[in-house]
Formats: structure tokens, sequence, C-alpha cells
């Protein structure tokens, strides 16, 4: 399990809803991810990387997931609110990996812990396309030290 620091990563407080939740009343494992997914496009967004009907997408915003994987430590029980910490282990060319770990809302739970890996693509040839300056700035405050 990952311990983060004040110097590096994001931290995204999130609802888990009623309808996340599985028939035992627990989070159903498929919505772990969503919600990594949502406190990524959150903190991403904060930082005027997104998409929006009103304005052209940045390139940045053009990438797909790569590698997903999770461990599931202890079930999230009912609804409620969780906090998803993640960071970049690595930002390479057209590649970024992250790490993230979903905890309960005082962060003494770790619920699960995982990587991801996104690809920038060009949107045109829909091949690995470089990340950009302004994102490689933004994604500094992600970079694990």
């Amino acid at each position: 399990m990952t311990t983060l620091t004040e110097t590096y990563g994001g931290v995204v407080r999130l609802p888990v809803h009623f309808d996340d939740l599985d028939a035992m009343g627990v989070l159903h494992n498929s919505r772990y991810a969503v919600l990594v997914e949502r406190a990524l496009l959150i903190w991403w967004q904060e930082r005027g990387v997104f998409f929006s009907k009103d304005r052209p997408p940045t390139p940045d915003t053009f990438n797909v997931v790569r590698e997903y994987a999770i461990t599931y430590h202890r079930p999230v029980a009912g609804a409620g609110e969780v906090v998803v910490r993640f960071w970049l282990d690595r930002l390479g060319t057209t590649s970024a990996e992250y790490g993230f770990e979903i905890t309960s809302s005082d962060g003494g739970t770790v619920h699960a812990e995982g990587r991801r890996v996104n690809v920038g693509l060009d949107a045109r040839t829909m091949r690995p396309a470089p990340w950009t300056d302004h994102a490689r700035e933004v994604a500094a405050e992600l970079l694990k030290r």
C-alpha cells in the first residue's frame, strides 16, 4: 500500500451512491475504475485540460487506457464518501503511468490500490502522440519524487 506525502499527487473526494453498490451492499468491483476515472477527469479539468462542447479539446485530452490493474483490500460498505489518491510513477513521451489508491474518507482504510497506464493519441491517425509542454508542466505536480 502506498502512503502519499504532501509533495506530489492528487486527491479527490467522491461520493459513493446507492446505485454503485452490488446486491451485498458493497461497492461493485467495476465502480472502483469509474471512481479513478472521475477523479482524474476532475483533477485535469481544474487545470484546463478537458473536453468541452464550447471549445476544441486540447491534444492531451485525446488519450486511451492501455493497462489497468487493481488490487482490492477491503470493500467499501454502503453509500458515503471515498478519497481517490493518485500520482504519476512515470511520464514518458506518449504514456503516463499512474498509481492510485481508494481510501475511506478519513484515509485510515485503503480499500483498493492499483496502476493505470494512459497513452496519448493523435486524433487524426490514432497513433501514439507526445504529451504537450502544457500537459508536462501540469503533470509535474503528480510526479512521484
